[in-house]
Parts: C-alpha cells; structure tokens; sequence
C-alpha cells in the first residue's frame, strides 16, 4: 500500500515505463511517508479506440469529483470543472 495503476495508450518503451515507476515511487515515499518496500506501481495500456469505455468514462467523468488533476479532454461534467 499505495498501489498506482498508470493506464496509457500502448508504445512507451520499457525504460520509459522503468522511469516513471521510479518517480512515482519516490514522489509516493517523500510525500506520503512510506517506504519503498511498500509502493507498487502497474501498467495497464488501453488502445486509443478503447480509451473513452475503458478508461475515461468509468474512471475520469464517472469520478470527476474525486480527481486531483482534471485532463483537459473530453467532456467535462457541468459546474465541475477546477480552476488552473
């Protein structure tokens, strides 16, 4: 605990993949006080044609309120949307 799921489009490389892992684990570590031992991080990678099913409709629009940094793509919900 903290698992972070990190959903893209297919064709980052591996090393790319490898470097984000590591800034998100030590960006976890130095805010939230946990160890490395306690931070895992995943890749799920949607294709362009499936993103809106797959991922922005039931884990943006769906949880908008819960967003800490909005996309600025898509239809966002009415009366919603967070100052820049």
């Amino acid at each position: 605990m903290p698992h972070v799921i990190v959903k893209l489009w297919p064709g980052k490389s591996d090393d790319q993949k490898q470097r984000l892992t590591e800034t998100i684990t030590r960006g976890v570590m130095e805010t939230l006080g946990y160890g490395e031992d306690t931070v895992s991080v995943g890749f799920e990678e949607v294709a362009p044609a499936e993103w809106t099913p797959k991922v922005y409709d039931p884990d943006i629009a769906r949880k908008w309120a819960t967003l800490t940094k909005q996309p600025g793509y898509g239809e966002q919900p009415a009366g919603r949307r967070k100052e820049r």
